[in-house]
């Protein structure tokens, strides 16, 4: 028996006791990263979302054998967000669908979902019709003209079915439940609503594909509603992506389960607070440029030493050296080794051991 086949559905409970501790970590880590991002500037904090939104579009592809050109979306989001210089690449229909119903869920946080905008998200993910050489039908909910909705492993003749959805004729009252629940918000908390709205989506699995997708970006838009922010700084699909065996496993376990979903929930919340930790990996170097220019903020610096040392605390590849600085400074050498010797001499950047002809420098981030 599946879940969506109990006879209490869709009033799904949870132990609230087993969940103290890991929704209090999560919590925790939630308001550390988002105190530090609240220290940054205006420019810092798009970076540090462009970081974000990147491994968030990549990844959630990704669980679902999507494969995207990281460059293109970069690029795709960096024009959207207002910051063109990072945007380096051609973006393709394909990568400009996913990334536009990432930013809807997000941005536009507050706006309801509705059947409507849920239609334009799917449709977005497959502007051709087609999921490699299959017909996808967009703009509605499935409709099972080639069989009941299954999640499937295995070759072909012998797949094992995990999970199999509620029947077409079903979706219309099971959709205006779920969105009538997604509307308020005086429920359960933030996280668990996430992850509750993450759990009772893809049980439904409404449309032909794109359910996984989808799901994740309904958890986004609850988490953002829980921040009160549109912005994101770090990402659950990342996350997920890392453990998607174990992800695959909670929600075979949960829709093939009671009513109460405690061991989904402890689980999102666990991968949740993983993700926290995740983004402060990913937004090191947007965090390292912070600290950088937070220290020296009163020092004077030409418009060229401030855009050497952006670009070297963007982390680019390989060592800081006069020719490189020269490069990025669009100056002669001898130029770029004054500017290199004024900031030596301030103690702002300091020399890397090697000989005269190898000399490499780096910044100074603390005293």
């Amino acid at each position: 028996m599946y879940i969506w086949e109990q006879q209490d559905w869709p009033r799904l409970t949870w132990n609230s006791k087993g969940l103290l501790e890991p929704l209090a970590a999560a919590r925790l880590k939630q308001g550390r990263l988002l105190g530090r991002m609240a220290s940054l500037d205006f420019d810092l904090k798009l970076e540090a979302q462009l970081v974000a939104l990147t491994e968030d579009v990549v990844k959630s592809s990704e669980i679902e054998g999507e494969i995207l050109d990281r460059d293109s979306v970069r690029s795709s989001l960096a024009r959207r967000l207002g910051l063109p210089a990072a945007a380096i690449a051609p973006a393709d229909r394909r990568t400009e669908g996913v990334v536009e119903m990432m930013l809807d869920a997000t941005e536009n946080y507050e706006a309801q979902p509705t059947p409507e905008r849920l239609f334009g998200w799917q449709a977005a993910l497959f502007p051709t019709g087609y999921s490699g050489m299959y017909r996808v039908k967009t703009g509605a909910w499935r409709d099972d003209a080639e069989g009941p909705m299954q999640v499937l492993s295995g070759p072909i003749g012998r797949q094992r079915v995990h999970y199999q959805a509620p029947p077409a004729p079903r979706l219309d009252a099971e959709m205006q439940a779920f969105l009538e629940w997604f509307k308020f918000r005086d429920g359960p908390e933030g996280l668990l609503r996430a992850g509750l709205a993450h759990l009772w989506f893809v049980t439904i699995h409404p449309f032909d594909d794109g359910n996984g997708r989808i799901a994740r970006a309904i958890a986004d838009q609850a988490l953002a509603q829980s921040e009160e922010s549109g912005q994101r700084f770090y990402s659950m699909s990342s996350q997920i992506r890392k453990e998607r065996s174990s992800y695959y496993d909670a929600l075979e376990s949960a829709q093939k389960g009671t009513l109460n979903v405690t061991d989904w929930l402890v689980w999102f919340l666990n991968c949740f607070s993983r993700a926290i930790d995740g983004a402060e990996s990913a937004c090191a170097d947007v965090l390292r440029k912070a600290g950088f220019w937070q220290r020296y903020a009163r020092e004077p610096f030409t418009k060229r030493q401030k855009a050497v040392l952006n670009r070297f605390l963007d982390g680019f590849e390989g060592k800081l050296t006069a020719r490189k600085w020269a490069s990025i400074g669009k100056c002669s050498i001898p130029t770029a080794q004054r500017d290199i010797n004024e900031l030596l001499e301030r103690g702002i950047l300091r020399r890397n051991p090697g000989g005269s002809k190898n000399t490499s420098y780096d910044v100074v981030m603390t005293a």
